[in-house]
């Protein structure tokens, strides 16, 4: 039998089962339909040369893929700010995915229009609308959404204080926060808007102002402190190829000092060569927590961590995807989120509302808080600095909201 290319192939199989996205080997893990590709790229006997084989034909891994994406729930995902500089990336990422049948994007700036148009053009299943103010169009962009993420506000600029940042984008997100109570009440919601420690309280208590707080489906996306910890340490031991493989917990929250990266908990281990230089340890810790400030520097003050940003907010959503609508189950992801009722997480960190924490991802969102785990005596001093910085953060995005 002829095989043809694995390429043209994969634009054969273009009725939701195999994505284009993973030509990358190093993304294994996202939604189910990569076992698929692993079964095609693995199995040349196959691939076949039909460009619509016949159910029976199909190996049986793609025909139980089939009645997954047939049988699946329209979804919806509205992205508040896409036009900005992670708004717009972030956008273009979920279009790729194929179990998305509507993207709304909306951003105060009429561009937005524009991008909605760009990306359309891409040729994957769901419908793209941008809107604007005008008309409604917050409601609109939000109406029947089930996931809605949140970019929106001002990037990070040098010499900007934390301050600065809270002041101009603490209204920002106040404002679509009180559009999604009214609008897509029981939608997931992702924050991805700076300052997280602030803004994901401040969210909170407006759903809660409006009898709609679902802690379990609150998250701050602090998936980027977890992707750098990864990179930063396989570049420390020499092993830049396997990035992906190193598993770093990064507890606490999103800025600074709040960003704790378990470094005795990596998976794999990261040698003693590593963890016995305090140096080193120190270094890379600083580093993980200040990541942000190379890229600002980096681009000379133009531009902030936009693209990485909207990697990791996509990878998120990607993940809750996975367990929300594939119901994959083992989807563990670090979050920023509400964390008062749960008593080993509160006797870590001092009765602290909100923490950024491994949990398991279900069908309801949070299905499960994991243990922080054992922590070395390094980490449990950062711990305490980290806790003391978070409850001024916390305080200040409550307060925020109920002095109004």
């Amino acid at each position: 039998m002829r095989h043809v290319p694995f390429i043209k192939l994969v634009g054969e199989f273009d009725w939701g089962v195999v994505r284009w996205k993973f030509f990358n080997p190093i993304r294994k893990a996202s939604l189910q339909g990569n076992m698929v590709l692993r079964t095609l790229t693995s199995s040349p006997s196959a691939l076949v040369t039909s460009p619509r084989p016949s159910s029976s034909r199909l190996p049986s891994s793609i025909r139980d893929h089939r009645s997954i994406f047939r049988n699946m729930s329209p979804l919806k995902v509205t992205v508040l700010g896409a036009a900005g500089g992670i708004g717009q990336p972030l956008s273009l990422l979920l279009k790729q995915n194929l179990l998305i049948t509507q993207l709304a994007l909306f951003d105060v700036v009429p561009v937005v229009k524009g991008v909605a148009v760009d990306i359309s053009h891409v040729n994957t299943p769901s419908q793209v609308s941008g809107f604007t103010p005008e008309d409604d169009g917050l409601a609109k962009a939000l109406k029947g959404a089930d996931l809605v993420i949140i970019p929106a506000g001002v990037p990070r600029k040098p010499g900007m204080t934390r301050d600065d940042l809270f002041n101009t984008n603490a209204g920002i997100v106040r404002n679509l926060a009180t559009a999604v109570a009214e609008n897509s009440p029981k939608a997931f919601i992702l924050v991805i808007s700076n300052p997280v420690n602030s803004t994901v309280p401040i969210v909170a208590e407006v759903l809660k102002k409006n009898d709609v707080f679902d802690p379990k489906k609150l998250f701050g996306v602090t998936t980027l402190d977890v992707v750098r910890a990864s990179t930063f340490a396989a570049q420390v031991v020499g092993q830049t190829e396997k990035a992906h493989e190193y598993k770093i917990p990064v507890i606490g929250g999103h800025s600074g000092v709040t960003i704790l990266p378990l470094l005795s908990q990596s998976n794999p281990p990261l040698p003693s060569s590593v963890l016995s230089d305090d140096t080193k340890v120190k270094e890379l810790i600083h580093r993980i927590q200040f990541g942000g400030d190379e890229v600002v520097q980096a681009k000379d003050g133009t531009g902030s961590a936009t693209l990485s940003m909207a990697y990791a907010g996509f990878r998120f959503a990607e993940s809750l995807i996975k367990a929300k609508w594939l119901g994959q189950t083992g989807v563990i992801e670090m979050s920023y989120i509400y964390v008062a009722e749960d008593a080993h997480i509160k006797a870590h960190t001092d009765g602290l509302e909100y923490f950024s924490v491994p949990i398991e991802l279900g069908p309801e969102g949070v299905h499960k808080l994991l243990p922080i785990g054992q922590i070395n005596d390094n980490e449990k001093q950062l711990l305490k600095i980290c806790v003391n910085e978070l409850k001024g953060n916390i305080t200040k995005g409550i307060s925020f909201v109920n002095k109004l």
